[in-house]
């Protein structure tokens, strides 16, 4: 395979005996951590214990080949675990094997969908889920996922599902039902993460209290006193499968595949930025969807649910001091030899521990400091959080995804439908223009307009052009409009026809009224649109400016010189009678060489 096809083999330019001790360290740090987060990840899936592990296995070994991050840890998550819970579930019909069949071909179709949207670099989709989307419904799953560990914490058989509400008014009314040993046991484990994690991140809380309870239970017998507990695991690697190529049951998945793959993507990504960038080095977002897809789709033939970066994991990666993705092969040894020879000691783990790492790594997923920051910032994309939540918990999570989507491009369209366009002025003694509504103090010319349009103009916007110029022409009767309008066109990075057609109208319109029009700051991709279409000859090419200042000047002696002929004609008798003389401006000085725009 080509160097360039494996980011792994660039990774180990200039390796040296400091790096791979490095990576080593880290690498046994993430898998120790993988081995108890895993096994609780996968009960948030509707899996055996044993299927986290498989998940932890070969995908971290295809994304430490093919992936362009050094530190991001690839594995079962809890926001994908959910997902595939919401997916698979109904279809299964409580069939155990049917479960995980579907599974692993769920993840199939995750790694097909991600790896083909690598290879057309189809990346950007992922700027449909903004953040506050994201966050929004990130919260609400974190509320789902905690609601559906509850049922391992109190010992009592809870409804499964996303309704939070329900599962809490189950509870209430099955308080008397609650195993307190259990319950104990949870809260203890709660504490004990808690606690180790503010005391140094260094320590691996989750595993230390894996080890205490699973050693406690053994010792005291929790199993006989009516604790559940993982039981039997089954060692050994996992061996090859085909996942059940069922048109049917893929119909059904194809829109909890897709969300899974965009929402894993999207998590994954995020993360890999923050530490490539705090490590200085490039990530490709493309080939970091190639390796994702081909960790799950290798992943589903060897028992491996949908997998993707996580967050925790990443951070402990590089705090351990990861500098390459070996770390991550590290990682995977770890499980295979867990796999091979310690699935035993996990007999007597109580689930009540697994729900717990479960409940403390999603507390953490509550976006409460991304509200306050949008409160202060922006309170429409606040909205936009709140929209997605509540419809994650009201409707589900591939309900309330969608919504988030739709609610982002419905916020797009309206942004981009409503430009913000201002009227601008000279500020004193600076050639600079800026808004008449911030600046008072920026002088105008009488009889001159000038229009700053602060957008890409398209169809959904050329109304407002329109709208925007026919209010300034428009006056009162007994009122003169300008004699010219000057559009800015700086900020104005495209046009489409629809937006060339309102152009060519508007033209007409404002000849028709007298009124000139001049265009400022043409870009080189817009002008050679105005050219094809032969709105340059229909302007006038004298008409189009480098900057502002030149078709002020130009208007301002033009306008002076329409009154000057004005002046006269009345004079003869042969111009019309008006009671108001056309504005007159200060003597101004016009450039010999109007050039065209850039």
């Amino acid at each position: 395979m080509p160097r360039a096809s494996l980011p792994f083999l660039k990774q180990l330019d200039g390796y040296d005996g400091h790096r791979a001790r490095s990576d080593l360290s880290a690498g046994i740090t993430v898998g120790v951590m993988l081995i108890p987060q895993g096994m609780a990840y996968a009960l948030i899936a509707g899996l055996p214990p044993i299927y986290g592990l498989y998940a932890s296995l070969v995908p971290l070994v295809v994304y430490a080949l093919l992936g362009t991050s050094r530190h991001l840890a690839v594995g079962p998550v809890a926001i994908v675990s959910l997902l595939v819970a919401a997916g698979v579930a109904p279809l299964a019909d409580g069939d155990p094997e049917r479960y995980i069949e579907l599974s692993l071909l769920l993840a199939l179709m995750v790694g097909v969908l991600q790896l083909v949207m690598g290879l057309l670099r189809f990346g950007f989709l992922t700027n449909f889920l903004s953040h506050p989307v994201l966050s929004g419904f990130t919260s609400a799953a974190a509320l789902i996922i905690g609601a559906s560990q509850l049922r391992h914490l109190v010992g009592v058989d809870l409804p499964r599902g996303h309704e939070v509400h329900l599962i809490l008014w189950e509870l209430g009314q099955s308080v008397a039902a609650i195993h307190l040993p259990t319950l104990m046991m949870g809260l203890v484990g709660i504490g004990l993460l808690v606690g180790l994690g503010r005391l140094s991140q260094a320590i691996p809380g989750a595993l230390v209290v894996v080890v205490l309870a699973t050693a406690a239970s053994w010792l005291l017998g929790f199993e006989d006193r009516g604790m559940s507990v993982v039981s039997q695991v089954p060692g050994g690697l996992p061996l090859p499968v085909i996942p059940p190529l069922d048109p049917t049951a893929m119909w059904q998945l194809l829109p909890v595949a897709l969300t899974i793959a965009l929402v894993g993507f999207m998590e994954s990504i995020a993360v890999a930025k923050v530490y490539a960038t705090r490590h200085r080095y490039d990530i490709q977002p493309d080939q970091e969807l190639v390796a994702l897809g081909a960790a799950n789709l290798v992943g589903a033939f060897f028992r491996a649910y949908p997998t993707t970066g996580g967050f925790s994991r990443t951070a402990v990666n590089s705090r351990a001091g990861a500098t390459s993705t070996l770390a991550s092969l590290v990682s995977a040894g770890v499980i295979a030899l867990t796999l091979l020879f310690l699935t035993g000691l996990f007999y007597h783990l109580p689930n009540a521990i697994l729900a717990a790492i479960v409940m403390v790594a999603v507390a953490g997923l509550v976006d409460v400091k991304e509200a306050r920051h949008l409160w202060r910032a922006d309170r429409s994309d606040l909205a936009m959080m709140g929209v997605t939540f509540v419809a994650t918990l009201a409707l589900g999570i591939e309900a309330g995804i969608l919504v988030g989507v739709l609610v982002s491009l419905g916020a797009l369209v309206y942004r981009t439908s409503r430009p913000h366009v201002a009227l601008t002025g000279r500020l004193p003694g600076t050639h600079a223009y800026r808004s008449l509504k911030r600046h008072p103090e920026a002088e105008t010319e009488p009889g001159v307009v000038i229009l700053r349009i602060d957008a890409t103009l398209c169809f959904a916007n050329a109304q407002v052009l329109r709208d925007q110029i026919r209010a300034l022409v428009d006056v009162p009767e007994g009122e003169l409009p300008p004699h010219t309008i000057v559009l800015d066109f700086h900020p104005v990075n495209g046009v489409d026809s629809t937006v060339l057609h309102q152009l060519e109208e508007l033209i007409h319109l404002l000849r028709a009224r007298g009124v000139s029009l001049r265009f400022a700051g043409v870009k080189g991709p817009v002008m050679d649109r105005i050219r094809r279409v032969g709105l340059h000859q229909l302007v006038g090419p004298d008409r189009f400016h480098w900057e502002v200042e030149g078709a002020v000047t130009a208007a301002v002696s033009e306008g002076r010189g329409a009154a000057r002929t004005r002046s006269a004609s009345l004079e003869e008798g042969t111009g019309p009678h008006t009671d108001k003389p056309s504005p007159q401006g200060e003597e101004a000085v016009v450039p010999q060489d109007q050039s065209a725009p850039r």
